[in-house]
């Protein structure tokens, strides 16, 4: 069966200046970017006439949008949800402005100590708000499994693509976040949602202390769930959310290697994860 895997990354990993983003990628040899910050703010924060000038700077140098990094999603359970809502209708018009049909988004902070399923109905009713601000655009809404959230286990992932039952939602499945929740990611969470997968992140960390590390040098399992994704035939990004910032111990580039002569710092820690996925593939 045909794959395709296509690299795309949080690119403010690198550096905040999109400038630079870019001509680290260009050396890196990959043209799709999540963008989530960029020149020292996140792309939801831009008014459309700044997006558009974003825009531009992407177009003159080849790049695209894998998707919007967004925020959205990412608010306490018992927050506003008014103002959120129409921040979300705004990245939806970044989204059509970026050319992108992705917005990364989350399914709320549950207070701690808390049990999730007392705000499960809650949750189901903000994001049935989100699917309807967002029909009839053609863009699909991805959740990410993040740790405190509502959908950080891969039953409430599941449950939330059941119970919404729409196909402009889709998962994006980040191995390290299901780590850093203690739940074996390989078998178990790929397996209960390997058909709602429509999206990749490409982060790993160690069961013991949760640390992020590069990939396959943890627990997540990721060479296994790329072995598993190409055999269903998955067409679509693997995006590098590297984390590696306090990352110490990780044997340096090999002489040679693209990013081995770059500075310690953003752009450095990128590379590693580039050279760590791409020894995967």
């Amino acid at each position: 069966m045909s794959y395709e895997f296509i690299i795309s990354g949080f690119a403010d990993e690198i550096d905040a200046d999109l400038n630079v983003q870019m001509d680290v990628l260009d050396q890196l040899e990959i043209k799709y970017i999540e963008m989530r910050g960029v020149n020292g703010k996140n792309l939801t924060d831009y008014t459309l006439n700044e997006v558009k000038e974003i825009k531009k700077q992407l177009d003159q140098r080849g790049f695209r949008l894998s998707a919007v990094g967004s925020p959205i999603g990412k608010i306490g359970i018992n927050d506003d949800f008014a103002p959120h809502l129409e921040k979300f209708r705004h990245t939806l018009k970044i989204a059509e402005v970026m050319d992108t049909k992705y917005i990364r988004m989350f399914s709320f902070f549950i207070p701690k100590g808390e049990d999730p399923a007392q705000y499960r109905d809650e949750v189901l009713n903000r994001w049935r708000a989100f699917l309807e601000a967002a029909e009839g655009t053609d863009i699909t809404l991805l959740h990410e499994n993040e740790k405190d959230i509502y959908g950080d286990t891969p039953e409430r992932c599941l449950d939330l693509v059941e119970s919404l039952n729409n196909e402009s939602f889709r998962l994006t499945f980040d191995p390290a976040n299901f780590v850093q929740c203690d739940v074996e990611v390989y078998p178990k969470a790929f397996d209960m949602l390997k058909d709602h997968i429509e999206y990749m992140h490409i982060k790993d960390a160690l069961s013991d202390g949760h640390q992020v590390v590069p990939s396959g040098q943890g627990d997540g399992k990721i060479k296994e769930v790329l072995d598993a994704l190409r055999e269903m035939g998955y067409q679509g990004f693997l995006s590098l959310e590297p984390h590696l910032g306090n990352f110490v111990g990780f044997a340096d580039l090999e002489p040679g290697t693209v990013g081995s002569d770059m500075p310690e710092g953003g752009a450095k820690q990128f590379s590693i994860a580039v050279h760590a996925l791409r020894q995967l593939l």
